[in-house]
């Protein structure tokens, strides 16, 4: 996915935390290792799903991002300044990334008559604490509905790839972005309440996960006219699909445990999360996006 070379970036939605102590605080969040990869905090892996995602906006309310803990670094605001940075760097592109979802989300809640509470991303590297726990890299991208906050290690675009297997590009890191704030969206229309914790290929977690990856498509059919980006080509989109393919939970467990077990899916099959970002995608519609249904 290529950036506009003269679009400016909003380096104000962005807090990089690469680099900083640790405290002790809180406990460890979401998964670990290779299943743990784009886990949850445990709040989102047990949260709702389903609903008629246009009628909940005309009901949400948002909530606000929590408060920095400290102040973070100012290399983003000097170095990340346009398109063309975005398109030489991943932390530039993340920050690109974040003002066109955002941009969308807030376009669309002001359609439905409602206000888009932005939700800030952090860097960090290592270990971060965070509203929901001191969390590790192992535990990959997440969303934390305690401070409201998206939480994510560049590193993670590496091991996307030699982990796993995806091809990556531009438009996989996109993916994976719109994903973790479609889960933003869910926590301010309330579809992250009500969790019930279970586990398995109809589970609550497993509905929530997969319109989290639908709430990414429908930012992506939008997301040329947020200004920020050139048109998706075919090839962006397929970088995309084989990343959702990679994070499956079929997948993950083949390769790391040598047996798949749908009783303890919390993210969705391969073929899940490819269609529902491709629902999303090709529609552009928040009410393709209830997977309340069967699966």
């Amino acid at each position: 996915m290529t950036f506009k070379r003269g679009t400016r970036l909003d380096t104000s939605q962005v807090e990089d935390y690469r680099g900083r102590r640790v405290g002790t605080r809180g406990m460890a969040i979401g998964g670990g290792g290779a299943a743990g990869l784009i886990v949850l905090v445990l709040m989102v892996l047990m949260g709702g799903g389903g609903g008629n995602l246009g009628t909940l906006l005309d009901q949400a309310v948002g909530q606000g991002p929590g408060t920095a803990p400290e102040p973070a670094s100012t290399t983003l605001l000097q170095e990340c300044k346009t398109g063309a940075d975005a398109n030489a760097r991943d932390d530039c592109r993340i920050v690109g990334y974040v003002g066109s979802i955002q941009a969308w989300w807030t376009e669309a809640f002001s359609s439905a008559g409602q206000t888009y509470e932005p939700s800030k991303t952090r860097f960090f590297s290592g270990a971060i604490d965070t509203g929901c726990g001191t969390a590790s890299s192992e535990v990959g991208p997440f969303y934390c509905p305690g401070d409201k906050y998206v939480y994510i290690d560049l590193g993670f675009f590496d091991d996307l790839k030699t982990k796993f297997g995806a091809t990556g590009g531009p438009f996989a890191q996109a993916y994976i972005l719109a994903h973790e704030y479609g889960h933003h969206v869910q926590d301010i229309l309330g579809l992250l309440e009500g969790s019930t914790g279970q586990t398995g290929a109809t589970s609550q977690a497993v509905r929530t996960e997969l319109q989290a990856d639908c709430l990414a498509g429908v930012w992506a059919n939008h997301a040329v006219e947020t200004g920020y980006l050139e048109p998706i080509t075919k090839a962006q989109v397929a970088d995309a699909l084989n990343a959702a393919a990679a994070v499956g939970d079929d997948r993950i467990q083949a390769e790391f445990q040598g047996r798949v077990t749908p009783e303890s899916w919390t993210h969705g099959s391969s073929d899940q999360r490819q269609q529902w970002f491709s629902t999303g995608l090709e529609t552009g519609d928040l009410n393709a996006c209830d997977t309340s249904g069967e699966l």
